[in-house]
């Protein structure tokens, strides 16, 4: 019996102390800058929010966020990364619909479980896609677009941010709701897709509206729809796709903050917080509307819930679209 009871003492004593260090590790923290891994190339819209919201995030924390692009397999590269990396809130995740949605149906063997895999902080911003075209590109409109595909079936082709992207299911669901068919040219982030977009090389182009902001104010490259059910607020010319002649048609994106499964919650608490100051901040507000993004912000639990129906959402999508990576 006093056995028993010096190895309960022993096992309480020692939970307590376990308890002690992590609620002292989480006072302390951040004691050091914080990666913020954005799993896709520079240049594309997941990268223009997360330097946005870093740097906000910096003054928040007395810690720089620094912004470390790791791009390629749709975002997976860079999502698996951070799965792997330690629990302690300094290696954390721009997720996407990418990461966090589309995986689960996309891939016959995903890298990784979206929602057992990763510690939700808190929804940041959701944002429309856009089809564009090269300015030089025939095509004036949506309908004169199905109307050239019509007569050369197989032989366009689009760009998008990487096989299993928003941005490519976009263009697949594209096809099979306007009865077109076009050849897909995946790349590593919007970034490089819009180079060529803009050079002509691959003449269409679905993309995040903030991405392709610049370059559609610019004259470079036309934009004939957004994807969402409602225009753009900062481009209010611009028709939805379903105003545009293809009825029922409606995709977006979105980005959040996600840290590796077992972040002590007290870390996961203060990344919450920096987080939502950052986009309540007038001037990220105005800065991420500029570029079509409209800020959200929330709880962990709030994320969480959102991830389980967004997956549940894009489940018969990608199933219709027939998209399949193996």
């Amino acid at each position: 019996m006093v056995k028993r009871r010096t190895l309960i003492a022993g096992a309480l004593a020692g939970t307590m102390l376990a308890l002690g260090a992590a609620s002292s590790f989480a006072q302390d923290y951040p004691a050091k800058p914080v990666t913020l891994v954005v799993p896709f190339a520079a240049g594309g819209s997941t990268d223009l929010v997360a330097r946005t919201l870093a740097q906000r995030m910096s003054e928040s924390l007395g810690q720089q966020v620094l912004v470390d692009n790791k791009g390629g397999a749709g975002g997976n590269l860079g999502a698996s990364f951070v799965k792997q990396a330690a629990p302690d809130g300094y290696t954390i995740l721009m997720g996407t619909i990418a990461t966090h949605a589309l995986v689960a149906s996309l891939y016959a063997k995903p890298p990784f479980d979206p929602e057992k895999d990763f510690a939700p902080i808190a929804l940041l911003v959701t944002v429309p896609n856009v089809l564009t075209v090269n300015k030089d590109y025939p095509a004036k409109d949506v309908k004169d677009l199905i109307a050239r595909l019509k007569e050369k079936p197989g032989e366009e082709i689009y760009s998008s941010s990487g096989n299993g992207t928003p941005l490519h299911l976009s263009g697949e669901l594209f096809k099979s709701m306007a009865g077109v068919d076009m050849v897909h040219v995946p790349y590593q982030g919007s970034g490089p897709a819009l180079v060529d977009a803009v050079s002509g090389a691959v003449p269409i182009n679905f993309d995040n509206l903030p991405s392709s902001t610049e370059f559609i104010r610019s004259g470079a490259l036309r934009a004939l729809a957004v994807t969402t059910k409602t225009r753009a607020a900062n481009f209010p010319d611009v028709p939805t796709m379903e105003e545009a002649g293809v009825p029922g048609y409606e995709t977006n994106t979105w980005n959040a903050f996600f840290a590796p499964a077992g972040t002590p919650p007290a870390v996961i608490a203060r990344l919450n917080a920096a987080a939502n100051e950052a986009v309540a901040d007038p001037k990220v507000k105005a800065r991420l509307a500029e570029v079509g993004a409209t800020t959200v912000g929330g709880t962990p639990e709030e994320l969480a819930a959102h991830v389980t129906k967004e997956i549940a959402r894009w489940r018969p999508v990608i199933e219709a679209s027939g998209a399949r990576i193996e």
